[in-house]
């Protein structure tokens, strides 16, 4: 971490106040530059009070989301719940616990980029190892899905792209997809205790309307992926005028549906640790565990829908996930499709 976000993790871990003393000896720098830090955190927003007994204190962090930030409350989730390793691992025979750290281990924040997933793109073709998570306060060519345009209106929602690298076969990458669904039902329900819907492939409903998009773009051969970017749009704080006419009666956001302004600090790292828990459920062979926790939440399965797929276009009952996480279809005539991308409704 960097010295700023070791001064707002100590911050965090200090509320009643820790002095420029123990900062000081504790980072390994000068009071004064303790001092000179302070002083530029509060530039950028962040309300920190100095008391003669009491020391340093953080009273309020800005409506923005900085790096440095992001990285102290994931340190600071992280201890607050590690994850036991697994019998006979490292971790375990030595006797610490060590939480996965994949997601979230680089973390960067635009003020403004055409799309997150062009940023991340990159980073992968420069060789940066998996688990970088790029964020933008605003994105002017978001997208979706087959193309689709995706509103990012400024310090709104949560717009962001990670950097993954599986050992996986290109088939086999629709278990992400699975995975990055249930990770961010949980870290929405853990924030704003709303629970939210799956709807396959890659949506998260409240109330029948939209609140989350997942994107997964990937450069792989036959074989082997070479890395796989997951692009993630929510909408935390839109008002109803925030979003564009045509998707008013089919899109929300978190403070629609709970009525109060959500923190998009505290939420962005939520999902970032429950992003790196289930991708190591992934990497562990766990994609079964994964699979039942998102049936368990998805409206698709069990019911009859209609699949298009280019220019194809058939309908079915939906069944299952496989394997890989493709969504088994049984058609009209009876033979089961299995289906990894394009459009499936559902049938009223």
């Amino acid at each position: 971490m960097t010295t700023d976000a070791k001064i707002l993790s100590a911050l965090r871990a200090h509320p009643d106040g820790i002095s420029g003393a123990q900062l000081a000896e504790d980072l390994g720098i000068s009071r004064a530059a303790i001092w000179a830090r302070m002083d530029d955190l509060r530039q950028l927003g962040y309300d920190i009070e100095a008391a003669p007994h009491l020391g340093y204190q953080l009273v309020s962090a800005p409506d923005a989301l900085h790096a440095d930030d992001l990285m102290a409350r994931l340190h600071a989730r992280w201890g607050e719940r590690p994850r036991a390793p697994r019998p006979n691992s490292p971790e375990r025979l030595a006797g610490t616990l060590a939480p996965p750290k994949i997601i979230g281990r680089t973390i960067h924040v635009f003020e403004q980029t055409t799309s997150t997933n062009d940023v991340v793109e990159k980073l992968a073709r420069d060789g940066v190892k998996e688990g970088a998570v790029v964020f933008a306060e605003a994105q002017t060519k978001g997208r979706g899905r087959l193309g689709r345009k995706w509103a990012s209106p400024t310090r709104k929602g949560l717009w962001f792209s990670v950097l993954l690298r599986p050992k996986m076969t290109p088939q086999e990458t629709s278990q992400l997809t699975v995975a990055s669904a249930t990770a961010l039902r949980r870290a929405i329900k853990s924030v704003t205790r709303l629970t939210a819907d799956i709807k396959w492939p890659n949506d998260l409903l409240l109330d029948g309307k939209k609140v989350v998009g997942i994107l997964t773009e990937m450069s792989a051969e036959v074989d082997r992926v070479r890395y796989l970017i997951l692009g993630i749009g929510v909408d935390v704080n839109q008002e109803a005028g925030d979003f564009p006419p045509e998707l008013r009666a089919v899109a929300t956001s978190l403070k629609l549906a709970v009525g109060e302004k959500i923190s998009r600090a505290e939420l962005a790292t939520a999902i970032l640790q429950e992003l790196d828990a289930d991708y190591a459920r992934i990497a562990a062979g766990e994609f079964a565990v994964v699979a039942d926790e998102w049936e368990a939440a998805c409206i698709t399965i069990g019911k009859n829908v209609t699949v298009q797929v280019g220019d194809r276009k058939f309908a079915g009952h939906a069944e299952a996930l496989d394997d890989d996480g493709a969504l088994l279809i049984r058609t009209e005539h009876g033979h089961l499709e299995r289906v990894t991308g394009g459009d499936v409704t559902l049938d009223k």
